[in-house]
């Protein structure tokens, strides 16, 4: 909750690794669980580090089995497993590259296999590249951007969507703040945040009549392996610092917006996007 700059650091691969950054992300949930999730089980892409940890282990918290996905930060990924089973729930996670489509049909594969069904998918992997200048970005950052950030929500979600049927399952996309203000430096990532706003709303009018609920979170800055792996040292130290409340976020700042709209709390609420970013005011 420190509005003090962060020591300047920087990575250079993307998304990042946490167990890297200084001061580490909060990721572990501030409150008791209630029971909200009991029995359920999340499919969480990038559930490894930053935002999606911290949901996972959100979700553990309040009851549900997890299964991570995660590109390739293998470290991140078996402490996030561990922080979920120190919650009292089973874990699995599983590397590969979520732009591919025939990965995303096993990730969803192995999650049956392992626990027997899917009740929560969050669509949640992501990259971005700083770039001053629209003629800087090449045609193969911008299919690779899209590719992980659009494409490999709607292979995950066809992949889930027979398993989300049988139970009356929950779609849960992140966006971003970006997609509403826009950002000079991510051109494309704000493009693909964007379109992952009207994916959202577009699927939840396709799926209300199957019974299944589909939102959005929309984070602010928030402190993730995203940051230094995106920024130069000055730039990561000082993110947030623009925001109303002149701070980054922590990722479990953010992660009680999933686990709400996740639960029977939501049960009104469908093609809604959720805005813990800071006290940026934007249309929703």
């Amino acid at each position: 909750m420190s509005d003090q700059k962060r020591p300047p650091q920087s990575q250079d691969r993307q998304p990042g690794r946490e167990h890297e950054m200084t001061p580490q992300p909060q990721s572990e949930p501030r409150f008791p669980g209630a029971g909200r999730l009991d029995g359920k089980i999340a499919l969480i892409t990038g559930g490894d580090s930053g935002i999606g940890r911290a949901v996972a282990i959100a979700m553990a918290r309040e009851g549900a089995s997890i299964a991570i996905a995660y590109l390739e930060e293998h470290e991140d990924a078996k402490e996030a497993v561990r922080l979920v089973e120190a919650e009292g729930r089973e874990a699995i996670a599983i590397a590969g590259d979520q732009g591919d489509e025939r990965h995303c049909r096993a990730v969803v594969e192995k999650t049956v296999e392992r626990f027997g069904r899917i009740d929560i998918l969050v669509n949640n992997a992501a990259e971005q590249h700083e770039c001053d200048d629209i003629t800087e970005i090449s045609s193969e950052q911008l299919e690779r951007t899209f590719r992980t950030n659009v494409f490999g929500y709607f292979f995950m979600t066809k992949a889930a969507l027979p398993h989300l049927e049988k139970v009356r399952g929950t779609i849960i996309n992140s966006t971003s703040v970006t997609a509403y203000k826009g950002s000079p430096k991510l051109l494309d990532y704000a493009a693909t945040r964007g379109a992952v706003v009207a994916f959202t709303r577009s699927l939840s009018e396709s799926l209300l009549d199957r019974g299944i609920r589909v939102n959005g979170v929309a984070p602010g800055p928030i402190w993730t392996p995203l940051i230094p792996a995106s920024f130069d040292e000055e730039r990561a130290a000082s993110h947030g610092s623009s925001a109303p409340m002149e701070r980054a976020g922590e990722p479990n700042e953010v992660a009680p917006s999933y686990v709400f709209l996740a639960s029977a709390d939501a049960a009104y609420m469908s093609g809604q996007i959720l805005h813990p970013n800071g006290g940026t005011i934007v249309g929703s």
